[in-house]
């Protein structure tokens, strides 16, 4: 358990910030799902259709059906909230960098002295943020089931497979949880010895191996040990690369505040030297030397720039902020390049 600053989690997600998603958007299931007494309750009890522009829309959240479940008990879940709420996202982007697994969240709203979900485990790592009022949760251990009593500041972590459950207090709760997915090294080798086995040839077995197995045996026999060499040839740090660079490009994109970006640029000074450019939150700049050419990981793609211009990429990549002047580039040069890298994404504009 870890406490932090108890404004923290209401600046990741407020009571309010729920209120305004289920009650003023059009949000629509799967993002929301409903939960009472250890069951999922189905979509149709909490959503309704509609029509945009002439055509149909189904599973929008019906926030009147929604409210009176709430009211009855029943625990509002938020799915996938970093797929659409800013500050949940900038959290899960900078927690994926630091740990290189990917993430995602959730967010459990339950009234006062309920229980959306009886005892069960997940089968991934959990952080929990408590957000808004109290949640005592039971944790089992090797010891047993013990107590852990979350208010907002606190923040829990629990392995795979810990069960666990959890119950409202006096007031209604708010908390968020994180998931790690996490990336392992048997998906790591079955992904690389998945490559080698493609190239094994796809021949069929020889005619006659049901009387004479050892025709089977000597062909299994070679093709093993192919299969041995070629993975002995693996050259590790080539595959590590490569699971970095996968992982490095290819996150969600992070574009929040693009149409402003370039509002800013079209302006009549557009960008000059003393702009004030920042890193975009959770926002990787790994550069990779190709020779001749750079590759610029940036979450959700690669770009290839020259490799003239690496120093200057490096100066990117250890800033929070900058200025185009800041750049060991000539002035119209770090105005180009700056251009490029806010329309990428990985730079905004400091307004």
């Amino acid at each position: 358990m870890h406490r932090t600053d108890p404004a923290y989690g209401a600046s990741v997600l407020s009571l309010a910030d729920v209120d305004h998603l289920l009650t003023e958007t059009a949000i629509r299931a799967p993002a929301v799902r409903v939960a009472r007494n250890g069951s999922v309750l189905p979509e149709s009890a909490f959503t309704r259709g509609g029509s945009l522009a002439g055509k149909p829309l189904t599973g929008l959240v019906d926030p009147v059906k929604l409210m009176r479940l709430h009211d009855e008990g029943a625990t509002i879940v938020l799915q996938g909230l970093q797929r659409y709420w800013t500050p949940v996202a900038d959290l899960v982007a900078e927690l994926e960098l630091e740990l290189g697994h990917p993430c995602q969240a959730n967010a459990y709203l339950t009234p006062p002295g309920a229980q959306g979900f009886a005892v069960h485990s997940d089968s991934h790592d959990v952080f929990v943020l408590q957000t808004h009022g109290t949640k005592l949760w039971e944790v089992h251990g090797e010891g047993g089931p013990g107590e852990l009593l979350l208010e907002p500041g606190v923040v829990a972590y629990l392995p795979t497979g810990t069960p666990h459950a959890a119950r409202a207090q006096e007031a209604v709760s708010l908390h968020l949880t994180i998931g790690i997915n996490q990336l392992t090294w048997r998906s790591l080798l079955t992904r690389e010895v998945g490559r080698l086995l493609a190239e094994v040839p796809d021949a069929h077995l020889p005619a006659g191996y049901l009387d004479d197995p050892v025709r089977l045996s000597e062909g299994v026999a070679g093709h093993v040990a192919a299969l041995a060499d070629a993975v002995r040839r693996l050259d590790a740090p080539a595959v590590a690369d490569d699971q970095v660079e996968r992982f490095l490009s290819q996150r969600p994109p992070r574009l929040a505040g693009a149409l402003l970006d370039r509002e800013a640029l079209a302006r009549d000074l557009g960008l000059t030297a003393e702009t004030v450019l920042r890193r975009r939150t959770g926002h990787p700049c790994r550069v990779v030397d190709d020779g001749d050419t750079l590759r610029l990981l940036l979450g959700d793609r690669v770009l290839r720039v020259p490799a003239r211009i690496h120093e200057a990429l490096e100066v990117v990549a250890g800033r929070t902020e900058l200025t185009p002047a800041d750049l060991p580039l000539d002035p119209a040069s770090a105005l180009v390049l700056s251009r490029r890298l806010v329309r990428e994404g990985l730079l905004e504009v400091v307004r």
